[in-house]
């Protein structure tokens, strides 16, 4: 079993920042794609940033410039950071990781996980 575990949503002003977390655990051997997705009331999820083990990273058109994605290989922990925040930046926030890991039979198998989420309001 592969279990995400995230942190650090909170209530904040318009240009105020937050960093989340995002940790993985279980018998993991390796990752590929680790990612951050988001979605509000009434819309859709949508993607924010992603990063992959070849260090290739995209951002959404609308965080580029103000949000950071970064990852600590060793931790399996993938970071958000978000910086000037506007109140369109409202949302639950999910991880989403994708990977190898043992299972109890010792079968290596791929896995695609998401996160609890955790809410984001950006509010005055």
């Amino acid at each position: 079993q592969v279990q995400l575990v995230e942190s650090g949503g909170a209530l904040v002003q318009p240009g105020g920042s937050l960093k989340l977390s995002c940790a993985a655990s279980g018998s993991i051997t390796s990752i590929n794609t680790m990612a951050w997705y988001r979605q509000a009331p009434g819309k859709q999820r949508e993607m924010v940033a992603v990063t992959t083990s070849g260090n290739q990273i995209n951002y959404a058109d609308s965080v580029q410039g103000r949000f950071t994605i970064s990852r600590d290989n060793a931790k399996n922990t993938v970071y958000l950071r978000m910086n000037s925040l506007k109140p369109e930046d409202t949302a639950v926030y999910y991880c989403n990781v994708e990977g190898k890991y043992y299972m109890d039979s010792g079968s290596l198998v791929w896995f695609n996980n998401w996160g609890q989420g955790t809410q984001v309001t950006v509010s005055s």
